[in-house]
Formats: C-alpha cells, structure tokens, sequence
C-alpha cells in the first residue's frame, strides 16, 4: 500500500518521530490518546491492543460491541452450520452409522435461539474484555468534527462531545443490494434477515455463490429448502482455485442444489406469494426463477456514509478508505481499518489491521499485515479453505510449479468419520519447493489450513512439510500426503 499522508508532521523538540508519526504530545488535553470508532472485530481489538500500551483509550459504538461478525456473521452462523451437520448426519445415520430413530424432528425456531444464544455469550464475553482493560465504552452514533473530535449522539438524543490524540475508523461495512431491492424479513433477504427467518422456507434463490452464499445454500438445503444459486462467474465460490470450486458444484448439484454460472441477474420482482428473479444464461436464454424468498449476497459497501470523513477531506476509492501499510488514512492521527478499508473483508483481518494501527500509532512502528498469506474458509460442507495463489493465478503469471493432490477418499481417518468427499491440492515452486498455495475442499479443512498458513509465513518448502511427522490417524496426514504426491514420494496413493 502506498503511504498517503497528507503533510506529515514535523517532530519538535520534545518528540521523536518514526516514520513520520509524531508519538504522543506531552502534557495534551485532549480527553483519550486513542478513540476508536466501531467496537467490530477489527475495532476493538486496537482498543485492547491500545490499551496495553498503556494509552487512554475509549470505543464509540451505536448498537453491540464484536460488530456484524460477532452479532450478525461470523459465529451465530457457524451455530446454525453445526445444526445443519448434526441434521445431516442424522439423516445418514441409519444407513451410514447403524444407528436408527423414530420421529426425527427439527424445531427451526430452537435452532434460530441457540444462534443467537451463542452470538449473545460472545458478545458480553467482549464487553467483559473491554472493562478489564479499562476502555471507556460509549455507547451512541459517531460523526467526526475535525481530526481529533467525535461528537457522539446517543439512542435517546443527547450529544456529547469527546476528543483524541488519534482515531481509528472501524466503522465496517453492511451487505449491498441490487438497485431498487430493500431487505425484509420475509421475501428479499441478507445474511442478517436469513440467520433470523421464523420457519424453514420452501424455496430460496441466492444470487451470489461467494462465502456467505454458500454458506446459505448448504444450511438451507440441508433442512429442505428447495435451493437456487446463481453465479455471474464461470464458477461458485469464483475466489477459490478453480478444481475447488467445480468440485463443490457437481458434489451440490449431486444433492439436488440447482446452479446457475455465468449468469446475469437482470431484475427482481417481489409478488404477494413470493420472488421472481429474471436472469440471462450465457448463450443469452432468458428464464424466470420463483421461489419463496431471495437472498441477495453480493459483497459488500463500506459504511462510511455520515460519519464526517468528507469534510475531512479523506480519501476513498469506490466507497472505502484509503489507508497505508501501516492502515493510516490520507489525514493525519486518523487510521481506518477492516472492512471499511477495502477488502480482503474478513474479520481475522480486520482484527490483524486493528493491532497494527494500534501498535503504530503508539510508536510510530509496526509489522504490516502480510496480505500475500490470507486465509480464506468457507465452512459449508464439505468445508473450503484455501491460502495463496490458485494454479489459475500461478498459470497466468508463467510461475513453474509442481501440484501435489491427495484425496479424502485414500486417507483412513476421512473413512472413518465417514466423511470422504474432496481433497488436499498444494502447489510448490519448481525451482526452490516453496509452497506458494494450498486449497483444502473436505471435512475440518478450515481447521487444516493454519498449518500451511504458518508453513507459508515461515517459508517451508515441500521438503520440510513432507520431513515433518504427522500424527495418525488424523486428517492432517493429507497435507503431507499431498506433498508426498508432489515430490513423487507417495506411499499411500
């Protein structure tokens, strides 16, 4: 990222300045060092990581501290998913596990609370984090005033003025609709409305098969909706590597999902008894989709609308905050970080970006986010997760590379859980044996990446992975076993 200070400071005699960040004037009047501005999953972790630096530091937030990932994404979602496996596997048990039942039953309501039970604990499980590290919460809607200044309206009108040696934005971001669609509860839906529904829906249609839409589109399936996915890119999941991603779709499709890609939405209509979506295949047919319910999940906007950074004079591209490596924006002593600076939009990012403005504008330095070693994991089933380049990006770039594949069908541990669909695909560097990408599709790969995101960070090589001991039986053989393919080394494939 480029640097993007407008006008850096000029040290005095009493400061040293690193960087170009001038630490903290002594003996200032303002009423916190820090203010950070949304208490999401990347702002209140800069608060914390503020806080341990021994600054004063206050957090501004309108609604619930953990943000949307908290309250609204991240975790009640991965709730309802592990209500959709259990389902599931309850459905294959008689034939699968020999176990057999009567009357089998699902209280879609109970299954609803216990979401939202799991979001409520975590939530005041962050609020307990925020007291102990003596952060000041208030509680209201903030708009910036000058570089230093936040007035703050709370829920019942009341103003209040309060100021900062620095700002962090961590204002995140909310679900973008297509022109003229307003969410509801009941026919146009974003992940916020399909996480709350009241009943289990006949039909849905879900334009847009990144993360969120597949993760709908598993859990809803899997409890008997009658589920529509469409997709404007060649594949679902367009981010992953692109044998991931087919592999999903023919397993979705083998379970009766209907998918659509390359496929233009051109409208939808909302009707007394449900939607119509209109789309355009590629070879230009034109069909009608009804179903119960549409749930748009499209990406997203920043939420930098009314919060004061025009008149500021910050800098945006398309909606989002321009920052730096060190997540500082285009005016001094104000830093944005998480979704509402741009993508990638996940919460483990914006959490990491929270502590390196933190530690930044603490003292003027700070280890930047390595964005070449992202994690990304969608947790339907079977799970996608994935880190680095995609064989589709090595090819485009002319990097040499050697593939190593390994199937869940050929690893014991997979066979007895009894679940075999997928597989492990690592790429390595030709030349040195660097592991430039790993992509899992299987059972637990969210949970399998972290060790090839740590050997990606420490750059191991296919050697290293390989010489290294995997405990068996476990479902982590198959990273190694997959290096072992690359190497021309397999034993057991």
């Amino acid at each position: 990222m480029a640097n993007l200070l407008v006008n850096p400071p000029v040290a005095t005699s009493n400061d040293t300045s690193k960087d170009g960040v001038v630490p903290f004037p002594k003996n200032h009047k303002f009423d916190f060092d820090v203010i950070v501005l949304g208490g999401g999953p990347g702002g209140y972790p800069a608060a914390i990581r503020s806080a341990q630096l021994g600054l004063r530091v206050a957090v501004v937030e309108r609604e619930r501290l953990g943000g949307i990932c908290t309250n609204w994404g991240c975790i009640p979602t991965k709730a309802l998913l592990k209500n959709a496996e259990i389902y599931s596997d309850f459905l294959s048990a008689p034939k699968e596990w020999g176990i057999t039942y009567d009357n089998l039953k699902v209280d879609f309501p109970a299954v609803i609370k216990r979401s939202r039970g799991v979001s409520d604990r975590n939530v005041k499980g962050i609020e307990f984090l925020v007291k102990k590290n003596k952060i000041e919460l208030i509680g209201g809607n903030g708009v910036m005033t000058s570089a230093n200044t936040i007035e703050i309206t709370s829920n019942d009108g009341k103003k209040r003025n309060v100021s900062a040696a620095r700002v962090v934005i961590a204002t995140g971001a909310r679900a973008r609709l297509l022109p003229g669609l307003k969410a509801d509860t009941k026919r146009i839906l974003t992940a916020t409305e399909a996480m709350s529904m009241d009943h289990i829906p006949e039909s849905m249609t879900i334009v847009g098969s990144g993360a969120i839409g597949i993760e709908f589109a598993y859990f809803y399936h899997t409890f008997g909706t009658k589920v529509t996915i469409i997709e404007m890119m060649p594949n679902i999941l367009p981010v992953e590597d692109t044998e991931v991603s087919q592999e999903l779709e023919k397993l979705y499709k083998k379970k009766g999902m209907t998918i659509y890609t390359n496929t233009k939405v051109a409208g939808v209509t909302v009707g007394k008894n449900g939607t119509t979506v209109e789309i355009e295949t590629a070879d230009g047919k034109k069909e009608k989709l009804e179903a119960e319910c549409t749930l748009i999940a499209i990406g997203v906007q920043g939420n930098t609308e009314n919060i004061g950074l025009e008149k500021l004079g910050i800098k945006m591209t398309k909606g989002f905050i321009d920052v730096d490596e060190f997540m500082r924006s285009s005016v001094q002593g104000i830093y944005a970080i998480g979704d509402v600076a741009g993508p990638p939009w996940l919460a483990h990012v914006a959490t990491a970006e929270g502590i390196v403005a933190a530690e930044h504008l603490a003292h003027g330095s700070a280890t930047p986010v390595d964005y070449d070693n992202i994690p990304g994991c969608t947790y339907c089933q079977p799970q996608v997760a994935s880190v680095g380049l995609t064989e589709r990006a090595l090819k485009e770039k002319g990097t040499p590379y050697k593939v190593g594949k390994f199937p869940f069908t050929a690893l014991g541990k997979a066979r007895a859980i009894g679940h075999t669909e997928g597989f492990v695909k690592l790429l390595f560097d030709e030349k040195y044996g660097e592991l430039l990408g790993a992509h899992i599709i299987g059972p637990e790969a969210t949970e399998m990446l972290e060790e090839l995101v740590i050997a990606r960070s420490h750059g191991a090589t296919a050697e290293s992975i390989l010489k290294t001991i995997h405990p068996h039986p476990t479902l982590g053989e198959a990273n190694m076993e997959a290096t072992s393919v690359a190497l021309g080394e397999a034993i057991h494939l």
